[in-house]
């Protein structure tokens, strides 16, 4: 049984940077993505990388600020996060799939979530 667990939330001021890291163990998990949870809103789509290194975005909230990566070896998943905003306040989740090497925006395609990792914005 695969399991996943996200470390590197905290509290930021606005413009300030993160780096959340998700430490897979168990079988191997091929597509990889994060996804955040703002209190009272939907889990939305942030990034995703699959096997072999490419990388999709919610264009729309992350517009350049944040970058997705991945080493194998160490089965981990990062996501650089600069120019921290007060609305990137949320939980972040790591998810990854057992099936798909391909990245995916969608929740229904991953089948494997971490517990979430929150962070906090100040203004």
């Amino acid at each position: 049984q695969a399991q996943l667990v996200e470390s590197g939330g905290g509290l930021v001021q606005a413009g300030g940077s993160l780096r959340l890291s998700c430490a897979a163990s168990g079988r191997t998990l091929y597509a990889m993505g994060w996804f955040r949870q703002a209190p009272g809103k939907d889990r939305e789509f942030v990034a995703a990388i699959g096997w072999s290194g490419g990388a999709v975005y919610n264009t729309d909230s992350v517009k350049g600020r944040f970058t997705i990566s991945r080493d194998n070896a160490k089965k981990t998943v990062y996501l650089q996060i600069n120019s921290l905003k007060p609305e990137d306040t949320a939980v972040y989740f790591c998810a990854a799939s057992s099936r798909s090497y391909v990245p995916g925006v969608k929740i229904n395609e991953y089948d494997v979530w971490g517990q979430g990792t929150q962070v906090t914005v100040s203004s």
